[in-house]
């Protein structure tokens, strides 16, 4: 169907540099409204075709704890070297007037988590857009930002690292993300000012394209699904994606929200997980500030024949400020009770680093370190193992394009 919208196009509708200026055009990846770049359209403007890539290469020194195993400096290094965490191609368009959609595939993953995204929007109005397919989830306002345009090369620790539920079960494991999943949501911005997601997915993650689920046992046949919705309020206009652009040095836009979400059985029959967050993002001029804080509630379904609950939370604050047109500094400091309220101690990671944009080249550079530090914990045991997987030292150099 493309290749036959694109043969019926005549030379000049097939536009080199030309503005995207629909604002309903959108990738996750890269930002389109506004931006020159290569795409196709028809005579009758009904149907646009937008092709896009984002290719990452990265060089990463990770030094690990010896949790007192006196191991060799040597031992101590790992996962260390060249990587590529994203490689993706896709494209993104609109058909009709009414319809928005986005696919993407993401060649340095496999399984499941190789096809990134496929979504389609259908569009009434400014308040009221459905959308359906594989995309993120509405939960927390770092992972919700354009992947290209964040501040730092990786996500805070508190965000992806699974928690410590001190149990045998390898699968009760869970992150206090939810990332891209399948599944339906209506979306929309009211007055320029309120924001709304609601949405029901699979639960299962990006790693999974097909149906899963079944019913709830403890929750009379409810099915087992996420059920997530969020409300943020943006009080100067709707907050732009991006955590620094060199390109939007003149602007003021500011954020709060509120997410909440249940994953119904979410770990292969074992707990019902409950997550809440806030979420705080100010664009002012040359600076960009934001906050998060989110949970994670565990409770356990009656197979697992164990009382009580695990609760487990984080947050992480940041901030950015281009100290020229092409440099913007940063600094994080993230928080995380990976062992669980019940248990003393926590992780604290603070992280340094810069980000160099090259005029007219769509290359970035992106560079951090990041220091975990191990507090309040009653044993030495318990202080080892809550790191456990974690890089003590960790030192990341990206360099990304973007077409």
């Amino acid at each position: 169907m493309i290749m036959a919208a694109v043969a019926g196009m005549s030379s000049s509708t097939i536009a080199f540099a030309q503005r995207v200026d629909d604002k309903y055009v959108e990738s996750d990846v890269m930002p389109l409204a506004g931006k020159e770049g290569f795409s196709f359209q028809t005579r009758a403007g009904d149907f646009l075709f937008k092709p896009y890539s984002l290719i990452q290469v990265a060089g990463k020194f990770n030094y690990y704890d010896d949790e007192n195993l006196n191991l060799a400096e040597v031992d101590r290094v790992a996962n260390s070297g060249f990587a590529i965490p994203n490689a993706i191609l896709g494209f993104s368009g609109k058909a009709f007037g009414l319809i928005t959609f986005n696919f993407a595939l993401n060649a340095a993953q496999s399984g499941g988590a190789l096809l990134q995204q496929a979504w389609f929007d259908v569009n009434m109005s400014d308040a009221f857009r459905f959308r359906a397919g594989k995309f993120k989830t509405p939960f927390q306002n770092g992972y919700l930002a354009t992947l290209g345009q964040t501040m730092f090369p990786v996500l805070p620790s508190s965000v992806t690292t699974p928690v410590r539920t001190n149990l045998s079960l390898d699968a009760v494991q869970p992150s206090l993300y939810t990332g891209f999943d399948l599944g339906v949501q209506l979306h929309g911005v009211l007055k320029n000012r309120f924001g709304y997601q609601v949405g029901v997915f699979n639960g299962t993650g990006i790693g999974v394209n097909s149906a899963t689920k079944g019913t709830s046992d403890d929750h009379r046949g409810l099915p087992s699904l996420l059920y997530a919705a969020r409300l943020c309020y943006m009080p100067k206009g709707q907050m732009p994606a991006h955590q620094g652009d060199p390109g939007d040095l003149h602007n003021d836009k500011m954020l709060i929200a509120l997410s909440g979400n249940v994953n119904v059985e979410g770990n292969s029959e074992s707990s019902n997980d409950f997550r809440a967050g806030v979420e705080f993002a100010w664009l002012k001029n040359r600076w960009f500030l934001s906050a998060d804080a989110y949970l994670l509630n565990m409770q356990w379904t009656s197979r697992m024949q164990r009382a009580g609950s695990f609760t487990s939370w984080g947050a992480y604050a940041q901030a950015g400020y281009f100290a020229t047109d092409k440099l913007q500094l940063a600094a994080r400091y993230d928080f995380f009770d990976r062992n669980g309220t019940e248990l003393a101690g926590f992780l604290n990671m603070p992280a340094v680093g810069f980000n160099y944009f090259f005029a007219r080249t769509n290359l970035k550079l992106q560079m951090m370190y990041q220091y975990i530090g191990k507090w309040g914990h009653e044993t030495q045991l318990e202080r080892d193992n809550d790191d456990m997987g974690m890089a003590y030292h960790s030192a990341t150099v990206l360099l990304q394009y973007t077409f």
